[in-house]
């Protein structure tokens, strides 16, 4: 209760207005430094997500998943479960690569976590046993991971008539240029492949000269050499000597000598030499046509926008000057328009929000003081993104959508200055100086406190753990800095304004004035519209100023004066009818127990009615993916020829008529197809960019939302599963769309884990069929993502036969891995570019298991000294067998995986759920052997499981600083109680609206909800409990006395009136900033001045994404004004009854 009626000065304020000149100049640094900051902050459509996780990546070519697993991931696994801080661990062995993914708690930094993990990795590599290659030791590499680094931002394709040694060299001179930038992390060159200089050896030349690898090999190594002898000294001068041994041109190898015994063996004679392509692993396609496509990708922090303007600039430049007219350049999955575009209509959602702001303030507190609290609005934001540019943060959806869920919440601390000193200079008859000092000194605690209450909501969010909690921090912390921006306005910034500007009587407008301010600002609009972009848009603003201010002296300001003369003077005294209505008799526990009902109802209401519930909001894809899988083991040749037929398909499905107009398809931006290499799934291949000559994949990138004239890329994507269902035997396609959010795994993602990799893979194969049997509804395709279906041979050795002939097992592998795989022996220098010199068999002989067996191998005999040549197969026998695709551990068990997307339509949880009611019924899983729901469920179920907990740490934290305003735990509870009451309205409006209940944005929105409803609860309180104090100073009742029921009652219905115009105020101008992002009403005010075309449209990606949380908000506050206004004060009523009640009785 307060202790007096005693109107105080806030310190900070009354400084702030004795020193207007420092704080004119701090506006200015402030709009100054923001505006700066805004220009210059990089611009990315998401955030940054970097996950405390580090990756060791190892590369053994030759080798399958077993060897990789037994050789390179075993041993570093057993001594990186030891590493301080370890969460968890998960590898995978791929052919001829191994990548273990380490994850560290939240207290070790990413460099220690890395230089911790480095530690075990030397430990491993150090021992002599581990494997080499090349005669180096196998290097594991410790790296971190950055989502955005690895998402390609621009696709350049290059097609014509030349010869692929010319694309590649006009490829390799655009890509160089571009890898020059500093913003720029890897352009990756697809469709074609690294040349080499290969030496294709004749086996039976090289066997009727007697000759080995060994012999070939060594001859390259020591014929293609450059040395430097030395330095000679003479007549003044110091020369150095070099030996000139290299080779200038690939036919050079041809005189390298072999053998001088029983004639010269020249390197031409057993070898054919040849300047050519590696073997062919990847194939791509834009629109259709075959083209050597770009991937480029960005540095983690860079400007996106910025960075593709630049990219093609260089394009530009290099079409221009240095690439010959045959040459088709075109650009693709430009991801710089996506961000564009969500920046640009959320910038515009801000402007639009501010209009209708300003416009409710004017009303309701007139032109002149709906200016000092609109200024609050262009002022927090300058400061926020000042702040954000000196924390290194950058524009993307989180932060913009931070500042327009703070739009209408930064005004409600200059609307409550504002309104309280304006009511001092009118009621009280203060001076703007005294009204300003005293009025703030009234409400400074109270609004620092709903302020502090309201980043208390946001707080807990701050500590989301995972990769979600990467992806969403940005939003309380955005929203923090802008109310904390909006608190310092107030006080410092408005309180000075309120004391130089404010006036009671708003001034006139004179004709004069307005027909000199239409001569300056319309004649000089009207000559700058005649010229393009930027001035005819400040020209356009000139002339709609004019004319608002013409529009505001005849009809706005008379309807304003109306509205605040009549109508809220006639919505004051309806409301303290209503009010003392509510407060008389047993009323205000009909109103409590009435309202406590509703919100039970709702529950109810919810269950019957059974939203749907999503994780996160069901996006409108702007990219689809077509996945497209052979089994292991099969031809990069007979994968592009089933791609192209594929690729035909959803050519078919996207070139339908109604997606064209003329020439144009306004539904798709770009198509680009990969074949191999490329055309790795970021949810099941964690391995980065390696060989997969067995899968394509298919990336369709769509126009904007409002160029697609309303059709929906979601049934497009429909359309493609629909086309491509039941065409193509024997390959497994899937058709999926990007996440709305964070990578949180396939919907459905079952994961079998024990340690006999055989069984799991078989139980895996049996949940499969049996999943498949039971025609769930919505699952697209069901699949594993290991097999044992790599066809492979094994040489098993007869190790009598080859220890009595005196080979090792060591020479045979050697051997054959030479044959096959070949043997690096140099490089070839050729323009400042360097070239592998690879020997192995001819092609023929390679592909020739009889060949490859039939060859002898040639050694000299320890024992009598001559060369010894002895057959393989004389050794071996030779037998089929199977390998697996892959081998993954998770926490050092082995794991496989049983996964599927979610066809287009359905709702991923119900599937799920589905899934989840039918393996019950499925007994096949032996001792030993378990299973577990991964990916989006677990994902689901843990993030849910911290919302409620944060929401539970908002509410404790709120009850703990509202405890410290009143001093009392009876005030702190009818606010808490206020905050449960206005669920209500979420949960109706969820059920009679038919939305879906999305976990992730839903909860937000609650979270949201319990920090703005404490705002006017605070203030309404605050200014009864000053009134009752008053009021027993007018009866002369002692401060630890209570005051009379009925004088009770009478000053909470003053409090009432006094707080409405405020409350309903801040309710307004928070449920219209969000208004235009929950309706998806888009309008493009730049194109609007500049083009005088407004490019109107309804939806889009960001409605899709942020409408639940808007609507949840909305639902929830326009409830919250109701309990603010009517439940509020009758439960402080009926707490001071009991209070007197309590008195009395300990009175008696």
């Amino acid at each position: 209760m307060k202790k007096s009626s005693q109107l105080k000065e806030f310190s900070l304020s009354s400084w702030a207005i004795d020193h207007s000149t420092v704080i004119y100049v701090i506006i200015g640094l402030f709009f100054i430094l923001g505006i700066s900051s805004y220009l210059t902050l990089p611009r990315e459509n998401y955030p940054e997500i970097n996950t405390n996780e580090i990756f060791v990546s190892s590369i053994y070519p030759g080798n399958t998943a077993e060897d990789i697993e037994r050789l390179i991931t075993d041993p570093l696994e057993e001594e990186l479960k030891g590493v301080p801080n370890l969460v968890g661990i998960e590898s995978t062995s791929l052919e001829n690569f191994s990548l273990i993914t380490i994850e560290f708690d939240e207290s070790i930094s990413k460099e220690s976590a890395k230089l911790k993990a480095q530690d075990k990795i030397d430990a491993v590599t150090s021992s002599a046993d581990w494997p080499t290659f090349n005669n180096a030791k196998v290097e594991p590499t410790a790296f971190e991971f950055s989502l955005s680094e690895e998402v390609p931002i621009l696709n350049i394709g290059l097609s014509g008539d030349l010869p692929i040694a010319e694309m590649k060299f006009y490829g390799e001179l655009l890509q160089d240029k571009i890898e020059q930038m500093a913003e720029i992390k890897e352009v990756a060159l697809r469709g074609v492949q690294d040349f080499e200089i290969e030496v294709s050896l004749d086996l039976l030349k090289m066997n009727a000269a007697t000759l080995s690898f060994d012999d070939v090999i060594n001859a390259i190594q020591r014929g293609n050499s450059t040395v430097s002898a030395g330095n000679i000294e003479g007549n003044g001068l110091r020369r150095n000597l070099r030996v000139i041994g290299e080779i200038e041109r690939p036919e050079d190898l041809e005189k390298f000598v072999l053998k001088n015994q029983n004639g010269t063996v020249y390197m031409g004679d057993i070898a054919e030499i040849s300047f050519k392509e590696k073997e062919k692993n990847s194939f791509a396609r834009s629109d259709g046509k075959t083209a050597l496509v770009l991937d480029i990708k960005k540095r983690s922090g860079k400007n996106l926008i910025q960075t593709v303007e630049k990219i093609r600039a260089i394009v530009a430049d290099v079409e221009k000057n240095d690439f010959p007219t045959t040459i088709e350049v075109d650009i693709s999955n430009d991801q710089s328009n996506a961000t564009k575009n969500l920046v640009s209509d959320l910038a515009n959602n801000i402007i639009f929000g501010v209009l209708l702001v300003i416009t409710v303030l004017m009303f309701f507190l007139g032109f002149r003081n709906a200016l000092f609290v609109g200024f609050a609005i262009p002022m927090s934001m300058f400061m926020s993104f000042m702040i954000l540019g000196f924390l290194g943060q950058t524009i993307n959806t989180m932060v913009l959508f931070g500042l327009i869920m703070g739009l209408g919440m930064l005004v409600d601390n200059g609307i409550v200055v504002v309104e309280n000193a304006y009511r001092l200079m009118e009621k009280e008859g203060m001076s703007s100086i005294e009204a300003a000092k005293k009025g703030i000194g009234e409400i400074a605690y109270p609004i620092i406190i709903s302020t502090a209450t309201t980043i208390a909501a946001f707080l807990p969010l701050g500590f989301w753990p995972g990769t979600i909690g990467e992806f969403m921090i940005y939003f309380p912390i955005t929203l923090s800095i802008v109310l904390g921006s909006s608190l310092i306005v107030a006080i410092f910034f408005n309180s000075m304004l309120v004391s130089k500007f404010m006036e009671i009587e708003d001034r006139e407008l004179s004709k004069k004035s307005l027909w000199r301010m239409t001569f300056i600002l319309g004649g000089l609009g009207t000559l700058l519209i005649f010229n393009e972009g930027t001035l005819r848009g400040l020209g356009t603003i000139m002339l709609l100023t004019t004319l608002l201010f013409w529009a505001y002296k005849y009809f706005i300001k008379g309807w304003a004066t109306y509205f605040q003369d009549v109508s809220l003077v006639r919505l004051e005294a309806s409301y303290s009818k209503v009010l003392r209505y509510a407060l008389t008799g047993r009323r205000p526990y009909v109103f409590l127990f009435g309202t406590i009902g509703l919100l039970f109802s709702s529950f109810i209401i919810l269950g019957l009615a059974a939203p749907k519930v999503e994780f996160f909001p069901e996006n409108q894809p702007q990219q689809i993916f077509v996945y497209a899988e052979y089994p292991e083991g099969t031809s990069i040749d007979k994968t592009n020829a089933t791609s192209k037929r594929i690729e035909a398909e959803v050519a078919n499905v996207i070139g339908n008529s109604k997606y064209i107009d003329g020439d144009t398809n306004f539904m798709i931006d770009s198509n680009v197809a990969m074949v191999g290499l490329g055309a790795q799934n970021p949810e099941t291949d964690k391995g980065g960019d390696q060989e997969m000559p067995h899968k394509a994949k298919i990336t369709l990138t769509m126009a904007e939302f409002k160029f697609r004239r309303g059709f929906s890329s979601e049934t497009l994507r429909q359309e493609i599963q629909q086309a491509l269902k039941g065409k193509f035997a024997g390959i497994s396609i899937s058709v999926e769309k990007e996440s709305a959010g964070p990578p949180a795994g396939y919907p459905v993602n079952i994961e079998v884990s024990g340690e006999d990799y055989n069984e799991l893979i078989q139980v895996a194969e049996d949940l499969k069929t049996f999943l498949n049997k039971e025609s769930i509804l919505g699952v697209e395709e069901i699949k594993v993502d290991v097999n044992k279906s790599k066809p492979g041979l094994v040489v098993n050795i007869d190790r009598r036969k080859s220890g009595s002939l005196g080979v090792a097992a060591g020479q045979i592998g050697q051997q054959l891995r030479r044959s096959l795989f070949g043997e690096k022996a140099g490089i070839y220098k050729k323009d400042g570019e360097d070239y592998d010199i690879n020997v192995r068999f001819e092609k023929e002989d390679r592909n020739d298991t009889g060949v490859l067996l039939d060859q002898y191998i040639v050694f000299r005999d320890q024992a009598t000294g001559r060369i010894k040549e002895v057959p393989i197969s004389a050794m071996v026998n030779i037998d089929n067998s199977t390998s697996f695709s892959a081998i993954k551990h998770k926490d050092l068990r082995r794991v496989v995986t049983v996964y599927s997307a979610v066809l287009a339509g359905y709702n991923a949880n119900e599937v799920v759920d589905h899934v989840k009611e039918s393996i019950t019924g499925f007994n096949g899983f032996p001792r030993g052997v378990d299973y577990t729901f991964t990916g989006e469920v677990a994902e689901q179920e843990k993030n849910m499981s911290f919302l409620l907990g944060a929401l539970g740490t908002a509410l404790g934290l709120i009850l703990f600083l509202l405890v410290l305003q009143f001093n009392s735990i009876s005030n702190p509870l009818i606010i808490l109680l206020s905050i449960f009451l206005s669920f209500t309205g979420v949960l109706y409006g969820i059920s009679v609206f038919g939305m879906p209940f999305v976990i992730m944005m839903t909860m937000m929105g609650i979270i949201s909800l319990s920090g703005i409803v404490v705002n006017n609860g605070v203030v309404l309180i605050d200014y009864t409990q000053l009134l009752i104090a008053r009021k027993k100073e007018e009866l002369g009742i002692p401060f630890e006395q209570m005051l009379p029921r009925l004088e009770a009652r009478e000053a909470i219905v003053l409090g009432g009136a006094a707080r409405l115009r405020p409350v309903l105020l801040t309710a307004i101008t928070t449920i219209l900033g969000l208004i235009p992002l929950a309706t998806g009403l888009n309008i493009n005010f730049l194109t609007l001045v500049t083009n005088w075309d407004p490019n109107i449209y309804v939806g889009g990606d960001n409605v899709i994404f942020w409408g639940p949380l808007c609507w949840t908000v909305i639902f929830g506050l326009t409830f919250a004004t109701f309990l603010t206004l009517v439940i509020v004060p009758a439960c402080f009523y009926l707490v001071y009854r009991l209070k007197l009640r309590i008195n009395a009785w300990r009175n008696q």
